[in-house]
């Protein structure tokens, strides 16, 4: 790897650069030299809108069309948590949030006493002797010190994020007021001023300077398609301006919904499909989306083009994965922070030693699994402890069953039960959903108070997790209680009874 570091918005520079060069001198033992790499790809807040997942039909991913042809593709792979922090610090410890208590935005996980030194995926990589480098957004957010900075990773690259931004807003006013994250469009700008875009160029910087004698760990970490999504105009002439971009949606597709879901999911900042409709943005959010995804799948495909580049494609593990997905007007709304497949089910695909090329795998997955998984096809040891189970089996034979499904945790007590045919939720105060994926894969229908389901809801309801904490000291989310007692909600300080309306 290279022996500098870009440490953004850090004012201790020489102090870390000294400790990583330090550490980057110095060979470390205990490695064997044929151990492949791996490349560790994030992208934030992409739901199912690929090529290889078929989210959606018009959609342009030629790269991860290229990875998935070389890999496995986890068709039925769902995150932990439709948030990024509690998602992102779930993977990265091998933890269910149910377990952490890590359920919003904050707080960062090192300030817990019982995860102050729990190793990381990343830390178990180093710790048997691989390089390991992290830029863009891996964690939810950076640490703060220079030694906060070198437990996690041995090198950190630029923090990417939004990069260039136009001088005022694109969408001036959203239900949000004026909030910077609320935003989207086309605007005049260069692609290489976008932090995606250097994020994608200091990863083939580290490909193309790697020892030929010591194994790494590389993490990319890609900002877009999160709001604010902003693109060139060439990415969004990829997808027409009309409506047949739009995701189809129904009119009364919450109607069998309970009510304390919408409690739960209503409560939340993102516009509205409402708003959308009445100010004329549906299309161009959903055509922003689109462009941002496939800016995205250019930049990870820079990647992949490096790797082969420099010889190194036939020892390296590339896995690419999304934090959690987003919904673009299903079900009415915008945004994360559901149960539902549009918000939990992310891409997941795999390609290198020891995994089968051209296999397309049905069976459930989570984002938890990635950490014994990495382990197992790298040969480093088992870590006790962990939540997830290796999916190698299915890596190499993608019709091996799978008897674990895929737990996706919003909160505590709301939880959904993802298996190869059936999505069942449940909420904190009992209530429940339960549908049909070989039937309906829009999850238009609730079966859940159908008797003649009652054995498929008993079969989920075992899986759901029997440790269920309550929010970690020091959460900032937006967090929904239940008591059961009064049967109201407490949101941020506010009652919700039942009965409120819920606004549109």
């Amino acid at each position: 790897m290279l022996r500098s570091i870009r440490i953004l918005g850090i004012g201790w520079l020489a102090l870390v650069a000294g400790l990583l060069a330090t550490s980057l001198v110095q060979p470390c033992r205990g490695f064997a030299a044929e151990r492949p790499n791996v490349v560790f790809i994030a992208i934030d807040d992409q739901n199912d809108w690929i090529g290889p997942l078929g989210g959606h039909p018009l959609v342009k991913t030629p790269q991860l069309d290229r990875l998935a042809a070389r890999g496995t593709v986890m068709l039925n792979a769902h995150c932990q948590a439709p948030l990024c922090n509690p998602s992102r610090t779930s993977l990265l410890l091998g933890l269910r949030p149910a377990t952490t208590g890590i359920y919003g935005l904050a707080p960062w996980f090192r300030t817990l006493p019982n995860l102050a030194e729990r190793v990381t995926l990343p830390q178990a990589f180093r710790q048997a002797g691989y390089q390991t480098a992290v830029a863009g957004k891996i964690f939810h957010e950076r640490p703060r010190t220079p030694e906060g900075l070198q437990q996690e990773f041995s090198l950190w690259g630029p923090a990417g994020g939004i990069g260039v931004a136009p001088r005022q807003k694109l969408i001036p006013a959203t239900p949000m007021g004026n909030h910077p994250a609320m935003d989207w469009g086309v605007f005049p700008h260069r692609d290489d001023d976008k932090g995606d875009f250097q994020v994608a160029s200091w990863g083939c910087q580290q490909i193309r300077a790697a020892r030929s004698n010591e194994p790494f760990f590389l993490a990319l970490g890609f900002f877009l398609p999160h709001v604010p999504c902003y693109a060139t105009q060439p990415w969004f002439d990829l997808y027409p301006d009309d409506d047949t971009l739009l995701p189809e949606t129904w009119e009364d597709d919450r109607a069998d919904i309970p009510r304390f879901a919408w409690n739960l999911h209503w409560h939340l900042p993102e516009p509205r499909l409402a708003w959308l409709r009445q100010n004329g943005q549906w299309r161009n959010l959903v055509r922003s989306y689109l462009a941002c995804t496939s800016f995205v799948d250019a930049q990870i495909g820079r990647v992949l083009d490096t790797l082969e580049q420099t010889g190194q494609a036939h020892n390296t593990i590339v896995v690419v994965w999304g934090d959690h997905g987003w919904h673009l007007g299903e079900k009415g709304i915008t945004g994360k922070n559901t149960l539902w497949e549009r918000a939990t089910r992310v891409p997941l695909i795999w390609a290198g030693p020891g995994i089968t090329p051209g296999q397309r795998c049905p069976q459930p997955a989570e984002l938890v699994d990635i950490y014994p998984t990495l382990l197992e096809l790298c040969g480093l040891p088992p870590r006790d402890g962990l939540e997830g189970h290796s999916l190698v089996p299915q890596l190499r034979d993608a019709e091996t069953s799978r008897r674990h499904p895929a737990i996706t945790t919003h909160n505590q007590g709301n939880h959904s039960v993802r298996s190869l045919r059936w999505r069942y939720i449940r909420y904190a105060d009992g209530t429940e959903e339960l549908y049909d994926h070989d039937a309906d894969r829009a999850e238009r229908f609730n079966l859940a108070l159908d008797p003649r389901h009652a054995s498929t809801l008993a079969e989920h309801r075992r899986w759901l997790p029997r440790l269920d904490v309550p929010p970690a000291p020091g959460s900032a989310h937006r967090v929904l209680t239940y008591d059961p007692a009064t049967d109201l909600a407490e949101w941020e300080g506010q009652t919700v009874r039942r009965e409120d309306p819920i606004p549109e």
